[in-house]
């Protein structure tokens, strides 16, 4: 868990220290945006790999039926990414989900809203849910990771009903993939509303990035 929060934090200050012209220097100052995004990923990555921890290390590692340890973790996750891809190959090509490696071996898949659900909806639009079957059938063979289902909104109407909202489409996504045969023990849901945005909430194209769905897949570490 160390290793990957010093990760994590190593990648957002290089991030954060990149240049561009608008000072004597030649370097800006990131906007809201930008700090969201950074802050977002440095976030989620420690937030899926603290997962096991929250759980309680030995029930999940039990639950899993042993953890993963040194280069078997690598390779490990390598191989789920690359089903992953596979499975979704249409979804990916269309932009409705995109599936990114994070520090730490973390893995985040992400669902677009207009895509999975309903504006205000918290239900998974049927026409998703064969998408939602092709991702339960490749987090079930890898079952040795813990999954965080983070909801995100944009910043329209008021920060508690976001909250709110995104907390029950992360809901709806973990009791999808219990419905699949997903362990329980693995999963997590998580929402955060508002608060990372990943583009600028002034434009409609911004807010449509923001209304999203992450999962972040960390290895159950058995070091």
């Amino acid at each position: 868990m160390r290793n990957i929060v010093i990760a994590a934090l190593a990648s957002a200050v290089a991030v954060s220290g990149c240049s561009s012209t608008g000072s004597a220097d030649g370097k800006r100052s990131m906007n809201n945006t930008e700090k969201g995004a950074i802050i977002g990923a440095v976030g989620g990555a420690v937030l899926g790999a603290a997962v096991a921890d929250k759980k309680g290390k030995g029930a999940l590692i039990g639950a899993v039926g042993g953890g993963l340890a040194g280069a078997a973790v690598g390779n490990y996750m390598d191989r789920q990414k690359q089903d992953l891809e596979k499975n979704l190959a249409a979804e990916r090509k269309s932009g409705a989900v995109t599936v990114e490696k994070q520090a730490g071996d973390v893995m985040k898949i992400t669902m677009t809203s207009q895509t999975a659900f309903d504006t205000g909806s918290a239900e998974i639009k049927p026409g998703f849910r064969s998408t939602m079957d092709r991702l339960a059938d490749v987090v079930v063979r890898y079952q040795k990771t813990a999954i965080t289902v983070v909801g995100h909104t944009d910043a329209e109407g008021s920060a508690e009903n976001n909250r709110e909202l995104s907390q029950r489409r992360a809901q709806a996504v973990v009791d999808y993939l219990g419905s699949k045969n997903v362990n329980a023990a693995r999963l997590t849901a998580v929402g955060r509303g508002e608060t990372e945005p990943v583009a600028d909430n002034k434009t409609e194209a911004g807010r449509r990035a923001n209304r999203r769905v992450e999962l972040l897949v960390a290895p159950v570490r058995a070091d």
